[in-house]
């Protein structure tokens, strides 16, 4: 794309360079003040292109450490030297018009040829607008943009000077003049658009209708809940977004992180040049429940927390609630971890709560064990349905394992209990039965049972 970009500002180069030289000489030759304009137009044509070609080049280039959005803006400062070349284009064409119609006029000889020269411009400025003005779309090169509006302004500013030419050799002498006050309103024109769209690039002015585009874009994408700030600017034909999202603050880092992802994959197919960039600020959701609070500080700690119960009493609140940290730890440091949560959970809370932790051992290492013998296994089965038969929920006991490991016997199997009970009485059920357990038999560590409803059909 550079090089098809650097390519197409060389052909308008050299296409300005031939109409400059040939209408400099037509001018000059006939004493016509329009095709004198239009030769001057085509001068500062020939070198604004200059400019443009240089700037393509360097534009193209990647970021470095002096310039971290790269160079692109430097099409920008190129169209800039084109808007006031322009300007000063109409200045010195103002000023012979006015001259030759206060009285002053110089020496008119219109010819055949002259009029051929300025009826080929026109459609070579045609040829090219339409070659830079869809190379300009395709490639975002403001540059080339600007090229296109010189030549497109030329095309009519020729026609114009064409027809006062004409009308100066019917015997019209005042046309040419007036013909050359229309080459400079089509070129103020011109140079005022230009300078208007590339002062709004050079000062970040946000692509009209981008801002809003994107905010309709976070209305939609999940998980955000409002855009809190949101910074766009174009740079050549990247498109640069700094948005800040708001997301609800429980979500783990693993959710935030898809939401973000989402989201920039959405601004993404909407304008497919954008370099976006996303911070996220976490927020408190209005239905946050003090479970949902405690866990939140908790899981901020990298920390495991179950059994947690949330009571008033009276105007108090108190929180309790399982820790889990590494069983090999001194219970000291332990203490201190366990500390700074409870600190934190009352920081958050309000001073007044109560808040008691127990600490458990977490299992970080990976056990090693092997299935125990089929007698084993049998006997602990037997003794599993013996113990499930003081509660009556726990029925239908299967798919029985027996792990032996240096820590002891872990136990794993399934049963069936009636789909009304409550999730609270069914582990109740199975704490109860896990004490039986160790009770009757020696060396159990841990029990695992996977409570399913009855009448449900194994896999």
């Amino acid at each position: 794309m550079s090089s098809e970009k650097q390519n197409v500002a060389l052909a308008s180069m050299l296409a300005s360079a031939a109409l400059a030289a040939t209408k400099l000489v037509a001018g000059l030759m006939t004493g016509s003040l329009g095709i004198l304009s239009e030769a001057l137009h085509s001068v500062l044509d020939f070198g604004a292109t200059t400019v443009t070609w240089l700037a393509v080049g360097v534009s193209d280039l990647p970021p470095d450490e002096e310039h971290h959005f790269g160079h692109a803006k430097v099409e920008s400062v190129a169209a800039l030297v084109e808007t006031a070349l322009l300007f000063a284009t109409t200045g010195w064409i103002v000023y012979e018009a006015v001259m030759r119609l206060a009285g002053e006029s110089g020496h008119l000889n219109v010819t055949w040829w002259a009029m051929a020269i300025i009826a080929a411009s026109v459609v070579i400025d045609f040829n090219r607008a339409r070659v830079l003005s869809r190379t300009a779309k395709k490639t975002s090169s403001e540059a080339l943009e600007a090229d296109a509006l010189h030549f497109s302004s030329d095309m009519w500013s020729s026609v114009v000077v064409l027809a006062g030419l004409g009308a100066s050799w019917a015997g019209f002498t005042w046309a040419d003049p007036v013909a050359a006050l229309a080459v400079a309103a089509f070129v103020s024109l011109a140079g005022w658009r230009l300078g208007r769209r590339t002062l709004a690039t050079l000062l970040d002015a946000a692509p009209e209708g981008t801002s809003a585009a994107i905010r309709h874009i976070a209305e939609d994408a999940h998980g955000v809940l409002a855009v809190r700030q949101l910074r766009v600017r174009p740079a050549g034909a990247t498109l640069f977004v700094d948005a800040h999202i708001a997301v609800a603050r429980t979500l783990p880092f693993d959710t935030v992180t898809r939401i973000k992802e989402a989201f920039v994959g959405a601004v993404r197919e909407r304008f497919p040049s954008a370099d976006v960039t996303v911070s996220t600020i976490p927020v408190e959701l209005d239905d946050e429940t003090i479970a949902d609070k405690v866990m939140l500080m908790a899981g901020r700690r990298g920390l495991a927390v179950h059994h947690l119960t949330v009571q008033h009493v009276g105007e108090r609140l108190s929180v309790a609630f399982d820790l889990e940290v590494d069983g090999h730890l001194p219970l000291s440091e332990a203490h201190e971890i366990a500390t700074a949560l409870e600190d934190g959970i009352a920081a958050e809370l309000g001073s007044d709560v109560e808040v008691e932790s127990h600490i458990e051992p977490l299992q970080t290492d990976t056990v090693s064990g092997r299935d125990a013998s089929d007698a084993l296994t049998s006997r602990i089965a037997a003794q599993l349905a013996a113990a499930a038969e003081p509660d009556a929920i726990l029925t239908e006991i299967h798919n029985v394992r027996v792990r032996e490991t240096d820590e002891g016997l872990y136990v794993t199997f399934h049963c069936r209990v009636p789909g009304k009970e409550t999730v609270r009485k069914v582990h109740e059920a199975v704490d109860a039965l896990e004490v039986r357990l160790k009770r009757d038999q020696k060396g159990v560590q841990r029990v695992i049972a996977h409570a399913e409803p009855l009448g449900l059909k194994e896999p």
